[in-house]
């Protein structure tokens, strides 16, 4: 097949018009991307250089999630310390509670709440995780947080153990609970010469330390309470069946001028008016919970204020934590913004002026369509002179 000869003037005017037609192509492309830059080869350097950009923006976004996750995971710990220290507030009103009484049974009863109080802790620290790290539950929960793409800025933050209230940093233990046990007292005939021991039928009258219309008081752990009277003619057996009579965990039993009272699991206490009595101290029949005593409830809330301000001393390292993590998310968010605005003054298109390009190149267009047609004509005037 022979080739096909254009001449100059309509070959010019096809070279134009095919030029036109690839930047409207290229000007399209543009207004439908948004991008002056959408290839390497629109502009290797702008291209590359906004893909770096852009890489590192999404390397950051990626950390900016995990940085959001952390944030939640102190938050979490946050909430359970605070909670755990008004379970420690209220133990600490228990034991204040028990030191205004000096009944024993109430006094137990404050024991056993202030345990279930620490059981309450134990429980509140083990649900203080968030997405399987709980900062309050010790070893394998400690939080790495990484601030930048390469991993050389990070923050690393130490869990603690409230889970178990004895071993861990608060240090509060269990009240022991009241247990059984054995006291006793003399009965002698104090006006005898020698001071010989009372025998069984014998009156209790006959001890110093009782005087008809005085009453013995028993108070047992369990809240019961009986109050003997003592008459001129009680004796010492009757005492020693009326002490039995008190509990079924209380017994009695008197020998050789000495009266034995046991308690199997409760706390007993026996109480004269009558101040010769056992000197005027309280008898005491077995040993006493946590808050049996004076100092031992002083100790006990000695303990709590100490584990107050351990709570308060670690809220405030998660608090300052929080802040370090909120502050580089702050800042990782502007970072982020940055390098995007960066990569798109590399890359973007102004679409007024791509709009005007298109118009103005459309125009072009239809103008080298007319010289196109307008050339072909001219060399087709050689036919009118056949």
């Amino acid at each position: 097949m022979g080739s096909i000869t254009l001449s100059s003037a309509v070959r010019n005017n096809l070279a134009s018009l095919q030029a036109t037609s690839n930047l409207i192509g290229k000007v399209q492309e543009r207004l439908s991307t948004g991008k002056k830059v959408n290839s390497a080869l629109d502009d290797p350097n702008a291209f590359f250089t906004a893909q770096g950009l852009s890489n590192r923006a999404n390397d950051l976004r990626t950390l900016l999630d995990d940085q959001g996750q952390a944030i939640q995971t102190l938050k979490a710990a946050d909430k359970g310390i605070s909670a755990i220290s008004d379970l420690v507030d209220a133990a600490k009103a228990k034991a204040n509670q028990a030191i205004q009484t000096s009944n024993i049974a109430e006094r137990e009863q404050y024991a056993s709440e202030y345990n279930e109080l620490l059981g309450q802790i134990e429980d509140l620290a083990k649900d203080s995780g968030y997405k399987g790290k709980n900062l309050l539950a010790g070893t394998g929960n400690d939080l790495n947080v990484t601030f930048n793409e390469d991993g050389t800025s990070d923050l690393d933050i130490s869990a603690v153990d409230f889970t178990d209230t004895a071993t861990g940093p608060l240090k509060l233990t269990d009240l022991a609970s009241s247990t059984g046990g054995t006291a006793t007292f003399s009965l002698n005939n104090d006006g005898a010469t020698g001071t010989p021991a009372l025998t069984g039928g014998a009156l209790v009258t006959l001890d110093d330390a009782f005087s008809a219309g005085d009453t013995l008081t028993i108070t047992n752990t369990a809240g019961e309470e009986t109050k003997i009277e003592i008459t001129d003619t009680l004796t010492v057996s009757q005492l020693e069946a009326a002490i039995t009579a008190t509990s079924s965990d209380t017994t009695a039993s008197f020998a050789s001028g000495t009266m034995t009272i046991t308690s199997t699991d409760e706390t007993v206490q026996i109480k004269s008016d009558n101040a010769s009595f056992n000197s005027g101290a309280t008898l005491q029949a077995g040993t006493l919970g946590g808050f049996g005593t004076d100092s031992g409830i002083d100790a006990v809330v000695e303990k709590l204020k100490s584990a107050q301000d351990k709570l308060r001393s670690q809220a405030s390292t998660f608090g300052t934590n929080l802040s370090i993590v909120q502050n580089r998310e702050d800042f990782t968010k502007a970072m982020i913004n940055t390098l995007e605005e960066g990569a798109g003054k590399l890359t973007l298109a102004d679409t007024n002026e791509e709009g005007a390009n298109l118009l103005a190149l459309q125009t072009q267009q239809s103008l080298a369509s007319t010289s196109l047609s307008l050339a072909a004509q001219a060399e087709q005037n050689v036919l009118r002179l056949l």
